[in-house]
């Protein structure tokens, strides 16, 4: 009897990958609880907060650079278990740095750790997926990421309420970087359980493998035709970087590109690490501002749940659409609410948590999804490598020059750039990004190298 898809193997396997995610997200945020206690205990400038918030976003630069290159030669799994011990190095170093110094440095440890899996995370599970679900099972990296930021702010938020103001300041920033220890040991144990990508095995010229992975997830008879059509796909590359920007693959390139700079100059990372500092801003207390970070944490996890569920009914397009307008139009009021001054009620935090909401259904997970698609086989490593890397410039760009924006020019005037940043993002989307759901990897590769957008020819979404 001929065996049918498994969906549970699959799943099994995202919420292992997805546990990458959960500590990009932790070691990401872990700084929005902590800037203020370092702030107070280093006496640091807002050119140096700036700094440390964002030093970590080099060695994510650089661990995103050589990632997908890494991966391409030693495999996706290898390389997800060397972002587990780098999280564990970091977390265990910038717990206890002698000083400053060491402090930066464990931080870009860390760093190197976020960088490779924002883009092992993603690209273990394309390559896992079957088509029908894929959007919604990449989305789950981003559940991860979310659930981590998350969690890093409630375990903040509970260390920060332990003892007093000036114990926080010497003491408890520590324990909160210390922290990721713990979900660092449970990834390198989980990644034991799981098996490497079938399409780098087959890339690597194994058959028996691959297939016997490719069977567990969508049955025996489908197995053999996708991996048939992985192998013909890979005759026909190179696997080269110069395949890249050849007619075609560089409007891919482009693309992946551009849209991983949006994802983040349309300002997510300037609230997601200085939430607390925007709300002390608007007159609460520490206590206060934490908490209503641990309010934008939660929405920013149930609206990626809401991706999640009609990425792949709704498609990647229309979800972008809707999300670049929601968050233009709530930066707008946000900065109107500053330039106004009419930051002592609830409507600045309204707003934020309303465009934490667009960005969660849109932005947030669908970067990813959209930047681990659309690329072959052979090179979706280096490109991946070459997107994320201008990725987590844009970020570097947005946290170190944030705190710096809102001292000179103010918070007005600072969200109103970030508007027009999501401006831009609306229209490019409906220009440029092409619709990918319900298409094979293979399927979306040959629209690029036959020289038309994945949207000029929709395919009738295939069950698996």
């Amino acid at each position: 009897m001929e065996k049918t898809a498994n969906n549970w193997f699959v799943y099994r396997i995202t919420m292992v990958a997805a546990v990458g995610g959960l500590l990009f997200g932790y070691d990401t945020a872990v700084i929005a609880g902590a800037i203020g206690f370092l702030q107070a205990n280093y006496q640091l400038s807002s050119a140096m907060m700036g700094w440390i918030a964002s030093c970590a976003i080099i060695g994510c630069m650089v661990g995103a650079m050589f990632a997908g290159g890494l991966s391409d030669k030693v495999g996706r799994k290898k390389v997800l278990m060397l972002s587990a011990i780098l999280f564990a190095v970091s977390s265990i170093g910038t717990a206890m740095p002698p000083n400053l110094t060491w402090f930066v440095v464990f931080r870009l440890i860390g760093g190197l750790g976020i960088g490779i899996a924002s883009i092992l995370g993603p690209m273990y599970i394309t390559e896992i997926a079957p088509a029908a679900i894929r959007g919604r099972l990449v989305s789950i990296n981003q559940l991860g990421i979310v659930s981590g930021i998350l969690l890093i702010y409630f375990v903040n938020a509970g260390i920060a309420g332990l003892y007093d103001e000036a114990w926080n300041i010497t003491t408890g920033w520590r324990w909160m970087f210390g922290s990721g220890i713990i979900p660092s040991v449970v990834f390198m144990l989980l990644l034991f359980f799981v098996p490497e990508s079938p399409r780098w095995l087959a890339k690597k010229g194994q058959v028996e493998e691959p297939l016997a992975i490719l069977t567990r997830i969508n049955g025996r008879g489908q197995a053999q035709l996708e991996l048939d059509q992985i192998r013909a796909t890979l005759s026909e590359e190179t696997g080269t970087l110069g395949e890249l920007f050849k007619p075609g693959l560089r409007k891919a390139l482009f693309i992946g590109v551009v849209l991983a700079i949006l994802s983040q100059i349309t300002g997510i990372n300037a609230i997601m690490y200085y939430a607390p500092e925007i709300f002390k801003s608007t007159g609460d207390g520490s206590d206060s501002a934490l908490l209503q970070t641990i309010l934008v944490g939660t929405v920013n996890l149930l609206f990626t749940i809401v991706a999640i569920k009609y990425v792949d009914n709704w498609g990647r397009k229309g979800l972008l659409l809707v999300g670049s307008a929601g968050m233009s139009v709530c930066l707008l009021i946000i900065g109107g609410a500053f330039y106004l001054e009419l930051v002592k009620g609830y409507i600045v935090l309204v707003f934020i948590l309303a465009y934490i909401a667009f960005f969660a259904v849109s932005l947030g997970p669908l970067a990813f999804v959209i930047v681990a698609e659309i690329f072959p086989n052979r090179t979706r490593g280096r490109a991946m490598s070459i997107c994320l890397s201008a990725l987590w410039v844009a970020v570097f760009m947005v946290s170190q020059f944030f705190p710096i924006l809102l001292e000179s020019i103010g918070s007005a005037y600072t969200f109103w750039i970030f508007m027009i940043m999501s401006v831009v993002t609306f229209v490019f989307v409906w220009r440029l990004v092409p619709e990918t759901k319900g298409r094979s990897l293979e399927e979306i590769e040959q629209s690029w190298t036959t020289g038309h957008a994945a949207s000029q020819h929709p395919r009738p979404l295939v069950a698996k």
